[in-house]
């Protein structure tokens, strides 16, 4: 496109031109460098438009107007770089014709600058409001706009002619009215032109050319504030377009000077321009290289550039996401070191060293990116993360509630708030929370799941249900969102099912130790002991201190009359933990079975004193008291009183614990009780049709009616519990 516009205007030289202009270093950054894609982009509809402009004026259709003023629009809408485009038109003109004309050359161009001047000030709004163009760092006079605009340049020149130590970011200058070197740049600058103008008359193409360059350029020549002068006033994808004016030239003086030494055309001539241009594209080449990816590029620019302290944070970012972190922390402490006000390098440092469990370390950069910009929402988010792994959860409820006032659709904010809420019981207002959080992400897989924690949490079971299975949806390989369902089916006595995700869960994740230990419970409370043992095993290989799977592999032992083996894991668990009453009480049951009833009793007494009663274990108790065959281990007056309290917390409605409570008052010789509470067993039996136990408290009534107690005969061991 380059080519055909300087074709179209007779320019000699055009093809080495576009050559030059695809070949020449300085360009590698808008190229190789997507965030630039825009400056590519916008070219295409800026010499678009200057092509079929240049078309409109030679023959004045009304069509090829519209078509220039479309693509000049489409330009502005890439890059505000184009709006120079009718400004370099009225240049062209001037120098194919030596002067211009308000009705032939000015006019027509009225709506290209009145689009290019509105675009321009949107996008100095733009930089002002919302990138962040302002503060103390662009608090410049007009003397040091006046400076950087002269040393801006003569360095884009010497970039163009001399291309070497092309750097992504550039030092910031120290720009300083006190400092007389600085005004040489300015003045040698306004000399050029003033020579270019003195030689007008003769030839009009180098102040054509310099006209072009500068007003191309001028966005960037430091009298707007933009961006990027806040950690460099040059940049080299800057002069993109304004480097046709000046490659122009050359190229056109080049093949003037061959032409008048008869060089053009001939095999010298050529090989003159294509050792220029085979250079140029080495070099290109070269400097392309650095672009391979983000780590390259940061490296080799802080190579040449080591006090850029943005090129340091993007480093320590790049370096972050490939859980590269401690190379992150280092980058993101060489930022603070240059500028300790950079209040997005504390925020990342604090969020790396969260990372590495350092949050001691993270909660002060947290606080200090506070202090730098209050209003910093991911900050307030960050430090209340913090302060909720600290259990302060009323100061973590504070600043999630603060960034949520900042921006109120941070639906991350709104999650880890809700998660707070729910730690400190306010269940209702974390459902609300939540909530809100999936309105915002209705994708939120997390979200989902916690919420249907919450709704566990308030026994709505089906609306829990339903949560965790959209987090599925959303990310189906979750392996606690599948245990989640698990627990809320079986809770629901959808046992099949939530066995079901327990296995998917395994699956996903096989040595997820709740999930081998919760589905062990299910699977024993089904009777499928062996199965339960295989999980109860796996918890024990992952944790062999694990007090709990001990504790149950001793219960399914007990179930599968295996006495033994359950006393020695209700052993390792008491020596883990002397005070868990439910290995105690177990042991005591292992101990009953073989006939160890003096240590039993001993057990069932401890574990009575560590922890709840339990009905079951005073029934045991009881039973034993009531009707070992061994008189030592008789006491009908004990016997009684565990086994009133057994009835007592089971709420007398149970005939097995009936029964013995009868046995006690037979042994404690209380006879007419023994009989009307056996009498009340019975009648219970039979009306849950339990004709075995019926069938025995029948031959009891009748020992009862002859004044005998019940004694078991010799061996007196305890039968296998029940899972």
């Amino acid at each position: 496109m380059v080519a055909l516009v300087l074709r179209r205007l007779a320019i000699p030289g055009a093809y080495l031109a576009a050559a030059i202009f695809a070949l020449h270093p300085v360009h590698v950054e808008s190229v190789a460098w997507i965030t630039e894609q825009k400056n590519t982009l916008s070219a295409v509809f800026y010499l678009g438009a200057m092509l079929v402009y240049l078309r409109f004026d030679q023959a004045w259709k009304t069509s090829l107007y519209w078509w220039a003023l479309g693509l000049f629009a489409l330009g502005l809408l890439s890059k505000t770089t184009t709006a120079a485009l009718p400004a370099a038109l009225l240049v062209i003109f001037w120098w194919q014709r030596g002067k211009l004309l308000a009705r032939r050359d000015v006019l027509p161009l009225i709506p290209f600058f009145v689009l290019g001047l509105a675009s321009g000030l949107f996008t100095a709004w733009v930089e002002r409001k919302l990138v962040g163009a302002e503060g103390p760092e662009f608090a410049l006079t007009l003397v040091q706009r006046g400076l950087i605009a002269g040393r801006v340049i003569w360095f884009y020149l010497g970039k163009l002619f001399w291309p070497g130590e092309l750097i992504f970011f550039y030092p910031r200058w120290h720009v300083s009215q006190a400092v007389w070197w600085q005004y040489l740049f300015p003045l040698a600058a306004i000399l050029l032109f003033l020579a270019f103008w003195r030689l007008r008359r003769r030839w009009r193409g180098p102040l054509a050319a310099l006209l072009f360059f500068v007003g191309t350029l001028f966005p960037a020549l430091g009298f707007c504030n933009v961006y990027p002068f806040l950690f460099s006033f040059v940049a080299d994808h800057f002069q993109y377009l304004a480097s046709l004016g000046v490659i122009t030239l050359v190229s056109a003086a080049a093949v003037l000077l061959l032409a008048r030494w008869g060089l053009w055309g001939r095999v010298v001539g050529y090989a003159m321009c294509l050792l220029l241009l085979a250079t140029l594209g080495t070099l290109t080449w070269r400097q392309s290289r650095i672009y391979a990816d983000l780590e390259t590029l940061y490296r080799v620019t802080l190579d040449k550039n080591p006090t850029c302290w943005l090129v340091h944070y993007n480093l320590g970012v790049a370096l972050a996401d490939r859980q590269q972190i401690g190379d992150a922390i280092r980058e993101f402490q060489r930022a603070l070191a240059i500028r300790p006000d950079y209040f997005e390098a504390h925020n990342n440092l604090g969020a790396a060293l969260v990372l590495q469990g350092r949050l001691d370390e993270a909660a002060p950069h947290y606080q200090k990116a506070l202090e730098i910009r209050p209003d910093c929402e991911q900050a307030h988010c960050n430090l209340g993360n913090v302060l909720s792994s600290w259990g302060r959860l009323d100061e973590a409820a504070a600043h999630y509630q603060k960034a949520l006032e900042i921006k109120s659709d941070y639906a991350f904010a709104r999650y880890n708030f809700a998660l707070v809420l729910a730690r400190l019981g306010r269940l209702d207002e974390a459902i609300i929370q939540y909530r809100k959080a999936l309105e915002i992400n209705p994708n939120y897989a997390e979200a989902h799941n916690n919420l249907g924690d919450a709704l566990v949490g308030k026994g709505r079971l089906d609306e829990a249900i339903t949560h965790y299975q959209k987090a599925l949806e959303i990310k189906p390989g979750n392996a606690q969102t599948h245990y989640n369902l698990g627990l809320a089916l079986a809770r629901r006595g959808q046992v099949d099912k939530a066995i079901a995700h327990y296995q998917k869960a395994l699956e996903i994740k096989p040595d997820y130790v709740k999930a081998h230990s919760t589905l062990g419970d299910l699977l024993a409370s089904q009777g499928n002991l062996d199965e339960a043992v295989r999980h109860y095993l796996v918890v024990l290989r992952s944790n062999p201190r694990d007090v709990r799977g001990h504790v149950q592999l001793g219960k399914v032992m007990a179930c599968q009359g295996k006495p033994q083996a359950a006393e020695v894991y209700f052993r390792e668990a008491l020596h883990r933990k002397p005070s868990n009453a439910e290995a105690c009480s177990g042991l005591a049951m292992a101990l009953e079975q073989q006939g160890k009833i003096e240590e039993a009793l001993r057990y069932y007494q401890e574990s009575l004193q560590l922890g709840p009663k339990q009905p079951d274990i005073l029934n045991n108790l009881a039973w034993i008291r009531a009707t070992h065959p061994d008189p030592r281990f008789r006491d009908g007056a004990k016997a009684v009183e565990h086994a009133l309290q057994a009835n007592q917390l089971s709420g007398g409605r149970q005939p097995g614990l009936l029964d013995t409570l009868a046995a006690a008052y037979a042994e404690a010789g209380r006879f007419p009780e023994a009989i009307a509470t056996a009498r009340k067993a019975l009648d219970l039996a039979t009306r849950q049709n339990n004709r075995a136990l019926a069938d025995v408290l029948r031959a009891r009534i009748a020992l009862y009616d002859a004044g005998r107690p019940y004694h078991q005969t010799l061996p007196a061991s305890a039968p296998p519990p029940k899972p």
